[in-house]
């Protein structure tokens, strides 16, 4: 009963946040957050560095997802040393691969792609686990179960994309077609689904030319899907089923990837079918193969309340504020963005 309350209060509260993030982030004031002055270019200007909320909701989501990961394999009783292990370790090769694989495929530099940095860590997944496994067992004499710690690694994923698409609205990139280029059968409903991106800074404005133009929200239409995604994943996860878990988190998540690229107006590199597209399907074939591989029955089921409780510890918190402060720095600096600041005495304060 536990595990199904908290899958309604947690599907309640990210409801409620989509809802108001759909309505507000598109529009200008939600791209900056702040900027930092660092360079004084005459008198009393200075040119700034733009800090914006596409690093914000980018570090949420990193932080949602280890979170996550925390709470699902804490509820396994799966110790707090072995997961800060897994956690570091991908992060440590996803985070370069986000950068790497979106300048082999877009051939930009200030760019960053989820499904490039998701398909290195799928790829790897196994065998890095495998690795942990034996250094755990070696360190603190604990086993690493293969197929349970893909299947949470992959809910956490798809929570953190889920969340990670109200950055991009924020920004106004990853944007849909516009809704007038559409079908006819479709264009009277993304009428009054649309989004209208406003602010010469969005990336839809100076990428595209589509600022103020409605077009398909398919960045909302993709967090819905991987939101509600991995809350069926997570159920099936809490009542032990870990191969059902883990495949309906890859095949919805990447089948839909491969489907939204056809309504999307953003560059993603020449052909009809995109080198993400290509990732997409392999990342579902190689999940199937995946399974045959390693034991599919595991005798331990989680409980969510032990999973939350294991998250109380200084060390913990500590480490989760540091990701969210990593994140923010090395995806919210603005590369693609530039300020003028002057400053001033307000006299009638003095």
């Amino acid at each position: 009963m536990n595990n199904e309350l908290f899958i309604i209060c947690f599907g309640t509260a990210i409801a409620l946040g989509l809802v108001w993030c759909f309505k507000n982030l598109p529009k200008e004031k939600w791209q900056i957050i702040g900027s930092i002055p660092v360079k004084k270019v005459v008198g009393n200007k200075w040119q700034g560095i733009n800090f914006t909320y596409y690093g914000f909701f980018n570090a949420n989501a990193f932080a949602l997802a280890i979170t996550i990961l925390f709470v699902l394999l804490g509820g396994m009783g799966i110790p707090e040393p072995a997961v800060l292990m897994i956690v570091t370790a991908y992060l440590g090769v996803c985070m370069p691969a986000s950068s790497l694989i979106a300048k082999l495929v877009e051939k930009k530099s200030f760019t960053f792609t989820v499904a490039g940095a998701s398909f290195v860590g799928i790829i790897m997944g196994p065998w890095l686990i495998l690795l942990f496994d034996y250094i755990s067992h070696m360190w603190i004499r604990v086993d690493l179960p293969v197929i349970p710690i893909l299947a949470s690694l992959s809910i956490a994923y798809t929570f953190g994309e889920g969340a990670g698409r109200l950055a991009c609205i924020s920004f106004g990139c990853c944007y849909g077609r516009p809704v007038c280029e559409i079908h006819p059968l479709f264009r009277n409903f993304f009428k009054k689904l649309s989004f209208r991106f406003y602010g010469k800074t969005k990336k839809i404005a100076y990428a595209g030319g589509l600022e103020g133009e409605q077009v398909i929200p398919v960045q909302a239409i993709t967090s819905v899907i991987y939101l509600i995604t991995g809350l069926i994943s997570m159920y099936f996860f809490l009542r032990g089923q870990y191969p059902f878990a883990f495949m309906i988190s890859i095949c919805i998540t990447q089948l839909w990837r491969f489907l939204s690229e056809f309504f999307r107006a953003d560059y993603r590199g020449n052909g009809k079918i995109t080198a993400y597209q290509i990732m997409s399907i392999v990342m579902v074939i190689y999940s199937a193969i995946i399974l045959s591989f390693f034991p599919l029955q595991y005798p331990v089921r989680p409980e969510i309340v032990i999973g939350i409780k294991s998250l109380w510890t200084p060390e913990l918190i500590i480490f989760i504020q540091a990701i969210w402060i990593i994140s923010f720095l090395f995806l919210g600096k603005s590369h693609v963005t530039g300020s003028n600041l002057s400053f001033y005495v307000i006299g009638k304060n003095i």
